[in-house]
């Protein structure tokens, strides 16, 4: 085969880096089968991108945005994969829409940008007669920290061959001018661009931004554009040149294309910036006349969508002269420590600023402790919701940041027990610079031990950090309340009651109760009320329980044990991570829910509740319960209320008499004056009677 400048010397050197670092390959509208152990909703592009960085056993992120017709508005799923078929030379991808496939792969190379990807593969294509290097290695990922490396011209993309183990490099991309560019198949040889070129090296001459001229409408492409496409910055801006220039100088990602949606009105953003161009659509400007419109139009300005478009190159160098330089050709030597990582400090900054960051996971809140070695100046908020949830920092070196589980404040998400969010230290008050440091914040609430536990980077370094915590759970409590809904000590039998077991408000728990019994003073008789399937035992003693809020309630008449005036109530009190099923209660032909069970895992098949580990809490409540004519024994009372409840002061109303009792009351005393005179009348009439002694 002849090379147009080009020559093939096999060398064969080793690799002067060492470690390898991790970075992705995307792959656009294309996916590969895998197994998938996670999927999560909602989740922005970098978010998804950043958990499988952070997960050691992700391989690969299928990342999907497509558009709900009715919204009109994109709905996000990012599904984590722990083995894919990406790695399989052999393995067909599938043609999928609105999608975006990040493969994990380790380069070595000291040049890897912290962008999301390093470089865009298009499976079995080829550009031809652009090729400036060759190179035999036995690994893809040696041909990409190949590109990544060359000093000689700016590589934009390389070819890789399977079968041969050729890479072939080129400074030539799909976007170059003045020569013929042209993908052709080319069965198993994969294509990769460059995507951690610098925004001035993204064309070989001048970069311009223009309207695409593709044979579709203007109209049509920019309206495809801002429904269809992901966008990777949105920002305000106060013309169409402020949004070109932002595009161009954009150095997150390699900006390709942007949207102008019109002069700004009001906080909206006006300028969408992408990574994405007609190029990079597997169906080219066809994309645009095959794409359908929503069902419901919200009236949105279509706005003026620019490319990136690169003038024609020269044939001749700088001086004139032809260029001659010649093409390096390798032959690579694996190295064995391909599976080390790079060691560098993830929480230092450019400015030599080192963070120490702690999360505790508590039941209402995720707080972010942030220490620093130096003073710090800025902002610390949630990514997306700046506004909402922020903390100014003034020359401070501890400061925190609490975030919400709940609402849309902060934006946190959750997903199975899962809660994320993202985290900003900005030096800047209005715009991010590379000295910024973003962190992923997750706490997983395990219900089985109760622990909890999170992991936080930096999205943009490839270090991971784990840190452990174990937050108390919020302690549940009884409380009985009479007719006006005011807590009770002392009631009466029949008063109708409402028996509540609470936790605190805004918390990610629910919770169930089993296992109540009610218990006479004196602890000799026991009754229980709800049985250890969370049934009750006698519905019109004692209801089951239904939920309100957080609590869990049931309304009663008051009741008591024969011998003893206090009854205590004690409940087995157990967590659920959201809310909690009822259990279905029989009796006779009827059936009612009680709020007694777990919510059971779908994958668990009929394993009993009472074989988990799971912790049981056990809380009791005491109330005075009287009836009337208890006034006679009222010391009795007072001094058993006075063996148990402290300092509480029980009051004993005093009943008012019935008219029974004052009929009783009547009778009695008529009876004592009648007895009282018959007496005195037989004392007299004996008397009276006596024969009268005579004295001479």
């Amino acid at each position: 085969m002849t090379w147009k400048y080009v020559a093939i010397v096999i060398l064969s050197i080793v690799l002067k880096f060492t470690h390898a670092r991790i970075a992705f390959e995307k792959l656009t509208d294309f996916d590969f089968p895998g197994t998938t152990y996670y999927s999560v909703k909602n989740l922005s592009l970098y978010e998804c991108q950043g958990w499988c960085r952070e997960e050691q056993d992700c391989q690969a992120a299928a990342f999907s945005f497509v558009v709900n017709p009715l919204t009109p508005e994109q709905e996000t799923l990012c599904q984590l994969q722990n083995d894919s078929n990406a790695h399989n030379p052999t393995a067909i991808p599938q043609r999928s829409s609105a999608m975006y496939y990040m493969v994990k792969v380790q380069l070595r190379s000291d040049n890897i940008c912290m962008r999301p990807w390093a470089f865009e593969r298009i499976p079995n294509k080829i550009i031809r007669g652009l090729d400036n290097a060759l190179i035999y290695t036995s690994t893809k990922e040696a041909c990409l920290s190949a590109c990544l490396n060359e000093k000689r011209f700016i590589c934009r993309s390389a070819e890789y061959d399977y079968n041969n183990m050729k890479c072939v490099l080129s400074d030539s991309d799909r976007r170059s001018t003045g020569q013929f560019v042209q993908l052709v198949d080319a069965q198993g040889t994969d294509y990769f661009e460059n995507l951690c070129l610098k925004p001035g090296q993204a064309c070989k001459n001048s970069r311009l931004f223009q309207v695409p001229r593709i044979g579709v409408s203007e109209e049509k492409v920019a309206q495809y554009v801002g429904i269809h496409y992901y966008t990777d910055k949105e920002l305000q801006v106060s013309s169409e040149d402020a949004c070109r220039l932002a595009c161009e100088i954009e150095t997150e990602f390699l900006c390709r294309s942007f949207l102008y949606l019109g002069r700004p009105q009001g906080t909206t953003y006006n300028c969408r910036l992408f990574h994405l161009d007609h190029k990079t659509l597997p169906d080219g400007p066809s994309t645009y006349l095959n794409g359908e419109r929503p069902l419901i139009d919200r009236g949105e300005p279509t706005g003026q969508y620019f490319e990136n478009l690169c003038e024609k190159s020269s044939l001749s160098s700088p001086t004139g002269q032809p260029d001659s330089t010649l093409p390096v050709v390798f032959d690579t030597v694996e190295d064995s420590s391909i599976n080390n990582f790079t060691r560098t400090d993830a929480n230092c900054d450019k400015t030599g600023t080192c963070y120490d960051v702690e999360v505790h996971c508590k039941d209402t809140r995720i707080a972010v402790q942030v220490r620093t070695s130096k003073p710090f100046n800025g902002r610390i908020y949630a990514l997306g919701r700046s506004e909402t949830c922020n903390i100014d920092v003034i020359n401070s070196d501890a400061f925190r940041l609490d975030l919400t589980m709940a609402g849309q404040d902060c934006n946190t998400q959750s997903v199975t027990g899962v809660y994320t969010n993202t985290i900003v230290l900005q030096h800047h008050s209005i715009v991010m610079t590379k000295a910024d440091k973003i962190y992923k914040v997750k706490c997983t609430y395990d219900m089985s031990s109760k622990d909890i536990t999170f992991g936080m980077m930096p999205i943009r370094d490839p270090e991971m950090i784990h840190i452990n915590s174990s937050p108390e759970a919020p302690p549940p409590r009884i409380r009985i309340l009479g007719a006006r809904n005011r807590e009770v000590e002392t009631v009466r039998i029949g008063d109708r009651l409402t028996f509540r077991i609470e936790i605190p408000e805004d918390t990610p728990y629910g919770i169930y109760a089993r296992s109540c019994v009610a218990m006479a003073k004196d602890s000799k008789s026991t009754f229980q009320i709800i049985d250890d399937e969370g049934c009750p035992v006698d519905p019109t003693i004692f209801p089951g329980f239904s939920p309100d809020g957080h609590a869990l309630q049931s309304i009663y008449e008051a009741f008591r044990f024969t011998e003893s005036y206090g009854v205590i109530f004690q409940c087995n009190v157990k967590y659920c991570l959201g809310p909690c099923e009822p259990a279905i209660c029989e009796f006779g032909r009827d059936s009612l829910e009680s709020w007694g069970r777990k919510r059971r895992s779908i994958a668990s098949n009929d394993t009993s509740e009472e074989n988990t580990d799971e912790e049981d809490m056990n809380i009791s409540q005491e109330i005075l319960v009287l009836d009337f004519g208890d006034e006679k024994n009222s010391e009795y009372m007072k001094s058993e209320a006075s063996a148990d409840f402290g300092d509480k002061t029980v009051t004993i109303i005093e009943p008012c008499p019935t008219k029974t009792s004052v009929m009783a009351l009547t009778i009695t005393c008529i009876l004592m004056v009648l007895i009282y005179l018959l007496a005195f009348f037989h004392f007299y009439v004996k008397k009276w009677l006596q024969p009268q002694k005579t004295i001479i």
